[in-house]
């Protein structure tokens, strides 16, 4: 046998055979096979070959024009870095920038420079959480983090300020608890929402929680529908009296009703839902309704079909144009559907929106108090939580109070705030009492019920403003004013990424960073979801973060003097054009 040679004696060759084996193979070993010419011919020529063969790519984009962050998917799938995970725990240490991307598909985000330390992010489907659950989490950032649950825009939780070291004990102590954080950040399909009411709403058409439940469950099993060009949101409205916001989605199933019988070719009488594209309120966009009308049914399978044509065909190239809104926009909504549809059993109708049943408006702050549900005898509590931050202390009470008086049950919603349902009457009073006791609201004014805010500088390193700490400073100088008649929304986002969505504020503030290094503002104002539906205009740049609070308590004030009988702030500051406007708030 050669010296070198690849083929051992027990193989069963003979030397002779061994010899010429080797000797027909042993181009291949110096010339490895790249693809097939386009002439036909098998060849092992780089330059010969199909340049989608010749390098190695995503969805036929090859991987010199792949983005950053497509390259570090391609060179390791961050779903198969478990032992990496491990590796990092055991040594305390940190990731580099590209497995700092990788550790976000497990909900870890490496959040420095804002803070040295770790932050996880859950996926809690509809915003469901038990009582112990919420106890084991409570736990779990009190043993190992900062001892605060942080609820997010996404009716979600997150878990702060822990070391590499724990990194492992928290995504283990998670599934124990029957949860998980698997695909909550980067390129993923994020936490699938729904109206935080649903099951016990009496004005809801539908419950939805099965249906976004089903798609939370179906996208976690399916490894192809995680890295996405970018992240994509997932909203099912019901019809009940709370938003959650699906207009901001990217794509929005809307509860709706045909209520009886018409034209022949007329769909069943029923609850059907809408579906709804492209949200980016960041970008100034509301999702668009399809023209479809799908059983609850096809709900998880139609999400599906879309989010895989996103997959297959959102821009791999550009980050700031790698969301559904510009897939929409290079193809147009039509092409867009019939791709979805292609990959579906069978076709979808359409139906004109103008023939179904749709939700009536949904209740401005009505996250907040008490609301009687369709149960008899049985009350949801509202809760207000400031800047969505609740202490160890409050959230071991709240959960405390949901198995006493509950069922031991916890709704999260897109505001930031939490629900306490199924309180019977009969212990409806000593309920309150053990929330009040939490130094927790269940009832707010209608300029502070709506304060919402994103992370901000403390704890996210693309703000430009600590957002939680001016949104708590600004609901206690609104204390000290009159009060408006109608609810009013207040966004602070800390970025343009606009977490806490400012464009669809009543008045929207977004972080900025001024020349001379303090913490500002851009504010604009006129937004609003669902009925209100509509994007904020700006009215003015750089304010100083310190001059905020007077700002607002004049818009607020100028807005309580100049309305019509029944106008809301939406419409009043509407009608009014941006020079207008900064006349009115400037004086």
């Amino acid at each position: 046998m050669p010296p070198g040679s690849a083929i051992g004696r027990e193989s069963g060759f003979s030397a002779e055979q061994i010899a010429w084996l080797e000797a027909a193979f042993s181009p291949l070993a110096h010339r490895p096979f790249v693809g097939v010419a386009p002439d036909g011919r098998l060849t092992s020529d780089p330059a010969a070959a199909p340049a989608n063969l010749a390098e190695p790519g995503v969805f036929g984009t090859p991987r010199s024009d792949l983005s950053k962050p497509e390259r570090w998917k391609l060179d390791e799938n961050p779903l198969d870095i478990w032992d990496k995970l491990v590796a990092h725990a055991e040594s305390d240490r940190f990731p580099d920038e590209a497995d700092a991307f990788r550790f976000k598909y497990h909900g870890l985000f490496y959040v420095a420079p804002a803070q040295d330390s770790f932050m996880l992010r859950l996926r809690i489907p509809a915003g469901e959480i038990s009582s112990d659950q919420l106890h084991g989490l409570t736990d779990l950032a009190e043993d190992l983090g900062d001892g605060c649950l942080h609820v997010t825009t996404r009716a979600n939780l997150q878990v702060r300020e822990f070391r590499p070291k724990s990194i492992v004990q928290v995504l283990t102590s998670l599934q124990e608890l029957g949860l998980t954080s698997r695909g909550a950040g980067a390129d993923n399909v994020r936490n699938i929402t729904a109206t935080p009411t649903s099951g016990f709403d009496p004005a809801e058409f539908i419950d939805v929680r099965p249906f976004a439940k089903g798609l939370h469950h179906y996208i976690l099993n399916q490894r192809d529908l995680y890295g996405l060009p970018r992240k994509f949101n997932v909203a099912f409205e019901s019809g009940g009296a709370i938003e959650a916001a699906a207009d901001t989605n990217d794509i929005g199933f809307v509860a709706c009703r045909i209520a009886a019988a018409g034209a022949r070719d007329a769909p069943p009488p029923g609850v059907y839902f809408r579906v709804q594209v492209g949200g980016i309120t960041g970008h100034k966009d509301f999702a668009r309704d399809t023209g479809l009308l799908i059983r609850p049914d096809e709900a998880v399978a139609v999400a599906a079909a879309m989010i895989r044509v996103f997959s297959e065909h959102g821009d791999r190239t550009d980050r700031k144009k790698a969301r559904l809104k510009y897939l929409l926009e290079r193809w147009g909504l039509e092409r867009f559907v019939a791709e979805a549809e292609r990959r579906l059993a069978s076709p979808l109708r359409r139906w004109p929106l103008a023939q179904c049943e749709r939700p009536r408006a949904a209740a401005k702050h009505g996250w907040i108090g008490i609301t009687r549900q369709s149960q008899p005898g049985l009350n949801a509590i509202g809760v207000r939580l400031p800047a969505g931050r609740l202490s160890g202390r409050q959230a071991h009470g709240l959960a405390d109070a949901a198995g006493r008086f509950g069922k031991g049950e916890v709704r999260l919603t897109v505001w930031q705030n939490l629900l306490l349902p199924h309180v019977a009457d009969a212990h409806l009073d000593e309920a309150l009492r053990a929330v009040h006791k939490l130094g927790l609201a269940t009832e707010a004014r209608n300029d502070t019920g709506g304060i919402i805010a994103c992370t901000g500088r403390m704890g996210c390193k693309y703000a430009a403003a600590d957002t939680k700490a001016h949104a708590a400073a600004l609901g206690k100088a609104l204390l000290k004013t009159p009060e408006p008649d109608h609810p009013v929304n207040i966004h602070f986002t800390g970025c343009p990424h606009s977490c806490a969505q400012h464009y669809c504020g009543d008045i929207g503030l977004v972080g900025a960073k001024l020349a001379d290094g303090a913490e500002g503002y851009h504010v604009v104002v006129g937004g609003g979801l669902g009925a209100e539906q509509g994007i904020a205009r700006e009215i003015f740049r750089g304010v100083r973060a310190d001059e905020v609070n007077e700002l607002i308590v004049r818009i607020l004030e100028r807005y309580r003097r100049r309305h019509a009988v029944g106008e809301t702030f939406a419409q009043w500051s509407r009608r009014h054009s941006v020079g207008e406007l900064q006349t009115i708030f400037s004086d």
